[in-house]
């Protein structure tokens, strides 16, 4: 199954980094937290994967292209009139990486039907490229080959930000407290599993992902929930990653799985 990251958008958010790169390419722990992202499909055996680019794409596929010489020993010999690069030691991933420049205003669904093509008919992930999880991969496909529906989303009770106020209709409050971890509603985190089918519902690069093509699915009674209590955290802005950075160089990343 290959594997459809959404790499894309403008990154408003976190501004101070996405102004010079795309925000999938803003680094956590010396890497950009799109190889953490396409990492853990790697770890489940999943190594073929579709970036679906957009703003400053030429920089992600730059990164792409010099990524086998970032990661081996190399030897440049220029003696006796020679330009010949020796190749000692490699340690990169084994991918298959198709970066596809999917349009500047592109919508996230839009951006999704313009890689149909290189998916071909068969089911695929789907997921978003600023957020980091331990999502169990091989446990995410088992539940969406069992269910046999069109779309399968990760959910996540990322809980509450404030403290609960329980206030009745007079304005009286009947309780006061703390947030506690069960707090929240259950929100959609992205490690989708989708059926080819699924890009005759997305119309074109006005689509916006989380709206109709979702919606629609849900309506037709397509749409299932696989459950993810374990780690997610996603880098909307500056404060959030310097939490993930903090996780990473204190050696207790949750999502490093690998």
């Amino acid at each position: 199954m290959k594997t459809l990251i959404l790499a894309g958008g403008y990154g408003t958010r976190i501004s101070e980094e996405s102004q010079f790169k795309p925000k999938p390419m803003v680094e956590l722990g010396g890497m950009p937290i799109l190889w953490h992202i396409m990492k853990l499909y790697g770890h489940y055996g999943f190594n073929e994967f579709i970036i679906c680019a957009g703003y400053k794409q030429h920089i992600i596929k730059e990164y792409f292209a010099d990524y086998f010489l970032h990661t081996s020993d190399i030897t440049y010999d220029f003696t006796h009139g020679k330009n010949e690069m020796i190749v000692h030691k490699n340690t990169s991933e084994p991918w298959k990486v198709t970066i596809v420049d999917t349009g500047l205003n592109t919508m996230t669904g839009g951006r999704v039907k313009r890689v149909r093509d290189y998916v071909g008919n068969e089911p695929f992930f789907l997921t978003y490229g600023d957020g980091v999880s331990d999502v169990n991969i091989a446990e995410l496909v088992k539940f969406h080959q069992y269910h046999g529906k069109m779309v399968t989303i990760s959910a996540y009770n990322a809980g509450q930000r404030f403290g609960i106020l329980d206030v009745g209709e007079d304005g009286h409050i009947n309780e006061f407290r703390e947030k506690t971890q069960g707090d929240g509603n259950l929100i959609n985190i992205g490690f989708m599993v989708c059926q080819p089918e699924f890009f005759d519902i997305i119309v074109g690069d006005d689509t916006v992902l989380e709206k109709s093509p979702l919606e629609s699915v849900a309506r037709m009674g397509q749409l299932m929930a696989y459950k993810h209590t374990g780690f997610w955290q996603c880098m909307d802005t500056v404060r959030e990653k310097e939490l993930l950075e903090k996780l990473w160089a204190d050696g207790h990343a949750p999502w490093k799985v690998w």
